[in-house]
This record gives C-alpha cells, sequence and structure tokens, in this order.
C-alpha cells in the first residue's frame, strides 16, 4: 500500500512517502523568506513522488494532520488532502496533531498540551483530546508526568518541546494512518479540520 502523508499544520512542513508500511523518503520544510511553509506543498509531493517513481494515481491512502496548529496551515493540508483524494478516488485519513505528537516518546502515547492562546491549552490526555483547557487544570493533571509540549507553553508548564527535537513527525503520521487505515471508512468527504477554537481575529 502506498501512503502519502503531509502535514503543514505544525511550525515546520511534512512530506512523507511509505510503501508498505515502510518510510521511504520523509521531506521536511521550513518557512522561506516570507513564504509559509504551506506555499511548497504541492511542488514538495511532486518532487517527492517523482523521484521514487510512484504516479499520483498509485496512492492508495492519503494521510493529513488536520489539527489542532496554525490555522492557514490546517486549511491548507486538508484542502490539498480532499482535492487530492476525490480526483484520485483513493482513500483519505485524518490524524490530529496531538495524536501525532503523542507518539514522539515512542509506541506508548504520551500527554500533550500546546499553547491555545488565552490561558488554556490543547491538551491529549489518557489517549484522548480534552479540547481547549485551563493551563492551571493541565498543570495539575501532568504533575510528575513526562509530557510533549511546544516552546510557548513549556516556558510556563515545563515539559519536553516538540520543536526542540528532531522527531520525525512525517514518519509517525505515515505510520498511524497504516495501523488505522482498516478500521478507518477514510471517506474523504468526511476529512474536516479539527477547529477547537475559533481563528483570532485581526
Amino acid at each position: 500500500m502506498n501512503i502519502l502523508a503531509f502535514d503543514t499544520c505544525l511550525d515546520k512542513m511534512y512530506v512523507t512517502l511509505a510503501i508498505d508500511g515502510e518510510v521511504k523518503e520523509s521531506r521536511i520544510v521550513l518557512n522561506h523568506d516570507e513564504k509559509y511553509h504551506s506555499a511548497f506543498l504541492i511542488s514538495t509531493i511532486k518532487d517527492v513522488l517523482k523521484k521514487n517513481n510512484i504516479k499520483p494515481e498509485d496512492i492508495d491512502l492519503i494521510a493529513t494532520n488536520i489539527g489542532p496548529g496554525s490555522f492557514t496551515g490546517i486549511r491548507a493540508c486538508t484542502t490539498v488532502a480532499r482535492v487530492m483524494a476525490q480526483q484520485l478516488s483513493c482513500k483519505c485519513i485524518g490524524i490530529s496533531s496531538l495524536e501525532i505528537l503523542s507518539k514522539i516518546t515512542g509506541e506508548k502515547s504520551c500527554p500533550v498540551a500546546l499553547d491555545a492562546r488565552k490561558n488554556k491549552a490543547y491538551f491529549y490526555f489518557e489517549n484522548e483530546i480534552k479540547g481547549a483547557v485551563d493551563i492551571e487544570e493541565v498543570k495539575a493533571l501532568l504533575k510528575g508526568k513526562q509530557f510533549i509540549t511546544d516552546n510557548k507553553l513549556q516556558q510556563i508548564i515545563g515539559g519536553n518541546s516538540y520543536q526542540e527535537t528532531e522527531a520525525k513527525l512525517g514518519d509517525i503520521l505515515a505510520k498511524l494512518a497504516y495501523e488505522k487505515y482498516e478500521n478507518c471508512d477514510c471517506d474523504w468527504r468526511k476529512l474536516k479540520p479539527l477547529y477547537i477554537q475559533p481563528p483570532p481575529m485581526g
């Protein structure tokens, strides 16, 4: 099975190609000059497929991060995933950035808390998305535990920032998609962004 996985929700863009559960190539793209990394998504996908002699119609499953994260990034990757899956008549699956990040430390999921503004954190705890939770409540639940966070929230609650690691998030996304494939409807029409909070105004 050929899986194309990509993520533009977080601070880096990932495009990963996996074949029968094995990652063949994984690209990381940063913001460049004044262009947000998602501007390079289509060209990076084309290049990864071409380099590995995979035609778009050979893709069996498209996997993408549905958020939370950058609102621009969420819109970009979910839109591209839906359009590609529709045009190629292939399966499509969305996985939360919280679940992806929970696998940084290994097979067992760990808690994740990401900055959600307004003194709240997007919270993944005990293998479940809890939503936008007050930071004080998050701190109490995470006391004495190892957990993943981001640079901004790390200054407030501690933990390990995913932004300071070399974690291969594209590989994790592809692996999760492979594991979930058999029990997933994977219809592109059902792929929707995960907006836990409304976009910031202004």
